[in-house]
Parts: structure tokens; C-alpha cells; sequence
């Protein structure tokens, strides 16, 4: 199932950087676990397609450290985090998938604003370099930016 797009425009897609300690650790996790298709790479970096858009994780160790958080819904959100916007079914898979594989998350899969404008799954998880990841689940992309 796809995602719906009646008023919001599709967007390009964007192109994230960030920094990993080891590539192969990267390639399982975003590659394998995630399924996300590996694009190019050198011994420095490797691409992936992450739904659509362009993430490179670069080898550099001394900048992997531990994220800020901020409340938010009760929660600790990661403050540096990067993700994706998934169809409810998609999102839903995705988190059945994660929690067989053994993930652990930051803020386990939950919906919020159930029955209000914007309601969305929403589940954080860190990769194994210390990098946050949302995902979250719409049932249409109209309500993306609802208020």
C-alpha cells in the first residue's frame, strides 16, 4: 500500500550525512535489517537508498556519541534524529520486523494523537553507531503538517 498524496506536494528527495564507526556494521544494519539497497561506496562511506532518498554513513568513530533528548508526549526523543514517513501498514510491518529481529527501541511503537488531526505511529530506535531513527506512520500525507 501507498501512502496518498492529495495537498502535499512530493517533495525531491533529501540527502543525509552522517557518521558511523564501522562500515559493515552500517551495511547490516541499514542494508539488511532496514532493507534499504546499498547505492555507491569507497573505504569511507557507503550509500543507501532509504525510502526513496539518499543517507551516507561515513567512517568516522570520534563523532559517533550519545544523543540529547527532549520530552516530548512523556518521552525522551533523541534531538538528532533522521527518518522516514511510512504508510500505516508499511509502519506497522516495519515495527514487527524490528521487535522480531531483537531492536532496541528508545520510545517502543505507539500511535499518537489517536482520532486528532496529524495522528501518526511513531517508533525511535537507535542504529548500532549511536545515529537516532524515527519512523512514522500516516494513514494519508494530507495530515503531515496538520495542526
Amino acid at each position: 500500500m501507498t501512502v496518498t498524496r492529495s495537498s502535499v506536494s512530493t517533495p525531491p528527495p533529501f540527502h543525509l550525512a552522517f557518521p558511523v564507526r564501522d562500515l559493515a556494521e552500517a551495511r547490516r544494519f541499514y542494508g539488511g535489517l532496514l532493507g534499504c539497497p546499498e547505492g555507491r561506496s569507497s573505504a569511507d562511506w557507503v550509500d543507501f537508498d532509504f525510502y526513496g532518498h539518499q543517507i551516507v554513513a561515513h567512517l568516522a568513530p570520534g563523532e559517533c556519541r550519545q544523543v540529547a533528548t527532549g520530552s516530548v508526549d512523556d518521552h525522551q526523543v533523541p534531538v538528532r534524529h533522521f527518518g522516514v514517513v511510512l504508510s500505516i501498514p508499511q509502519w506497522a510491518d516495519l515495527a514487527e520486523k524490528l521487535k522480531a529481529a531483537g531492536t532496541k527501541f528508545e520510545i517502543e511503537p505507539y500511535v499518537r494523537f489517536k482520532g486528532e488531526a496529524g495522528e501518526q505511529g511513531t517508533m525511535f530506535f537507535l542504529d548500532p553507531s549511536g545515529n537516532a531513527v524515527e519512523i512514522k506512520g500516516f494513514a494519508t500525507l494530507d495530515s503531515l503538517f496538520a495542526r
